[in-house]
C-alpha cells in the first residue's frame, strides 16, 4: 500500500512538472512573440522616422533650389528703377544731336556718338555673379555658366557658395558630354571642400559619368559608398536605384 501511494504520488508530481513545463512553454513562446512584435515596431518607427527625414531634406533641398532660381531671375531681370524723368532736351537714342538744316533745306547733319568704353573694376557681389552663372545653366548656356562659376570661385574662393560653384561646374560638364573632365570637376569638390553638403550628389553624379565611359565596377563604388555614408540622403536613393535597376 506504501509502494502505492508512493507511485501515485510520484505519478502526480510527474504530471505537475509536465504542466509547469508545458506553461513555461507557452510563457516563453508569449514573450517571443512580444520580443518580436517590440522588433517589429521599433524597426518600422527607425523606417518612418528615415522616410521623415529624406522627405525633409528632399524639400530643404526643393526650398534652396528655387531659392537659386528666384535669385538666378532677379539677376537676369533686374526691376526698373522706381521713378524715371525725361529731360526734353536729351539727346534722343543712338547719341546723334541735331544739328540746324542747311541752305535749301537740306538734311541735318549728326555727330556720331562716342563708343562706349565698358569700366573696368571689382567683380560683382557674390550672389549676384552664382545666381547669374545659375541661370546660364538653367538655360542650357553650358560655356557662359562655367566661366561665372569659375569666376565667382576665383573672386569669393571662401564663400558659403563657393562648394555649389564647383559642384555645378561639373553639372555643366556633364550637360556637355565632357564625362571624363566632370569627374575631374567633383575630385577636385571632394578635395577642396571635404565637409560639402554636395559631396553625395557629386559621389553619384561622378558614378553615372563613370557608367558613360564604360566605367561600371568603379561606378558601383560610388554607389554603394553613397548609400553606406549617406543613407538618407536624395542621393542615397538615386545611388540605390542605380545599384539595383
Amino acid at each position: 500500500m506504501q509502494i502505492a501511494t508512493l507511485q501515485s504520488q510520484l505519478s502526480e508530481i510527474q504530471r505537475s512538472g509536465e504542466e509547469t513545463r508545458a506553461e513555461l512553454k507557452r510563457l516563453s513562446e508569449l514573450v517571443a512573440e512580444q520580443n518580436a512584435l517590440l522588433r517589429k515596431n521599433a524597426a518600422d518607427k527607425r523606417t518612418n522616422d528615415e522616410a521623415m527625414a529624406v522627405g525633409l531634406r528632399e524639400l530643404s533641398e526643393r526650398v534652396s533650389e528655387l531659392a537659386e532660381a528666384i535669385q538666378a531671375i532677379k539677376a537676369t531681370f533686374p526691376l526698373p528703377p522706381a521713378s524715371m524723368t525725361v529731360d526734353p532736351n536729351a539727346a534722343p537714342a543712338g547719341g546723334t544731336t541735331a544739328a540746324p538744316a542747311g541752305p535749301g533745306g537740306s538734311a541735318p547733319v549728326t555727330s556720331p556718338s562716342p563708343v562706349p568704353v565698358a569700366p573696368t573694376g571689382p567683380p560683382p557681389a557674390p550672389r549676384e555673379l552664382y545666381s547669374q552663372a545659375y541661370a546660364d545653366y538653367a538655360r542650357g548656356n553650358y560655356d557662359l555658366a562655367m566661366q561665372g562659376f569659375a569666376e565667382y570661385l576665383r573672386a569669393y574662393p571662401g564663400t558659403d557658395f563657393a562648394d555649389n560653384a564647383q559642384y555645378w561646374i561639373g553639372e555643366c560638364l556633364y550637360g556637355k558630354k565632357m564625362y571624363a573632365e566632370s569627374i575631374e570637376a567633383w575630385n577636385t569638390l571632394l578635395k577642396d571642400f571635404p565637409s560639402s553638403d554636395k559631396l553625395p550628389d557629386a559621389r553619384v553624379k561622378k558614378g553615372m559619368a563613370l557608367e558613360r565611359l564604360g566605367r561600371k565596377s568603379q561606378a558601383l563604388v560610388e554607389y554603394r559608398y553613397v548609400v553606406d555614408r549617406y543613407p538618407t540622403s536624395q542621393a542615397a536613393r538615386i545611388a540605390r536605384e542605380r545599384l539595383n535597376p
